[in-house]
């Protein structure tokens, strides 16, 4: 790999690790207007990000920072309670230091959870989607030379999401829980702006369900790793064109308040269930 994260975020790591109180069974990533599901867990140690040496604020609502070892049951979490976005002026390493960290700390599994824009006509918003395929057209290229996205078994390993044994256990979970999900594919923009109407009658075209701007980059990452990995998007409201009206981001926020209930039956019996 031609990018040392390891010694590039040395102190970061060294300060995560002098706090970490056990081994996380799986590591998720909590999207815009998700973020209050680190109120549905035990937490045992919180760590506000502006205390972590070299971690970025985030700057978007919806996104705390915070870092919580956390507890379901049995089952040990590491939880990223606010996410860093390409769009806030980071360079594409800072978006990745959830996957970094996971890595350092051993951590087998990952849930990616996002919001989204619908495409698929058939959505509405407050649906929960599993990202089955994504279009990486953009990122690929900056893997390729930053992070050698064509080596170690990488290319392989995306072959392979969704992770097979992850997918099984988030049906099991929706159907136990009756939280119904939808399938689909997620295409990825850089941001901040929302796509044009022009932009969406695009992706229509060639199939995709979706679209947001994050989780992407994280799954690329967790596959050069071999970390195992499933995506959730919560649809917040229909993409430009789709319907007739305004989009904005107090909206994405309102959907991730309606759909909280549902999505923390949804996960916490997902990771009871590993």
């Amino acid at each position: 790999m031609n990018f040392d994260y390891s010694f590039y975020y040395n102190d970061l790591l060294n300060f995560i690790k002098n706090r970490q109180p056990f081994n996380p069974d799986v590591v998720i990533i909590l999207g815009s207007g998700l973020g209050s599901f680190a109120n549905s867990v035990k937490k045992i140690v919180s760590i506000n990000t502006s205390e972590i040496p070299g971690y970025p604020l985030p700057t978007v609502a919806g996104h705390n920072g915070f870092l919580h070892f956390a507890e379901i049951g049995t089952k040990k979490l590491l939880l990223f309670e606010g996410r860093i976005h390409f769009y806030e002026g980071q360079n594409i390493e800072s978006t990745l230091l959830p996957i970094f960290i996971s890595k350092e700390l051993f951590v087998p599994n990952l849930l990616c959870t996002n919001a989204a824009g619908g495409i698929n006509p058939n959505f509405s918003p407050g649906d929960l989607m599993i990202i089955k395929d994504f279009n990486s057209m953009n990122l690929k290229k900056d893997f390729s030379k930053k992070f050698g996205i064509s080596t170690i078994g990488a290319t392989d390993n995306l072959k392979k999401y969704p992770d097979n044994k992850l997918y099984r256990k988030l049906i099991d979970a929706s159907f136990e829980e009756k939280v119904y999900l939808k399938e689909g594919s997620y295409f990825w923009t850089s941001g901040p702006s929302y796509e044009t109407p022009a932009e969406i009658k695009m992706m229509q075209k060639f199939g995709f369900d979706s679209v947001g701007m994050s989780t992407v980059q994280e799954i690329l990452l967790a596959a050069i790793f071999g970390i195992s990995t499933i995506a959730i998007s919560c649809i917040t409201n229909m993409a430009a064109g789709i319907q007739n009206q305004k989009l904005n981001h107090e909206e994405v926020i309102a959907t991730g308040k309606m759909v909280e209930d549902k999505f923390a039956k949804l996960v916490k019996r997902f990771v009871t269930n590993l």
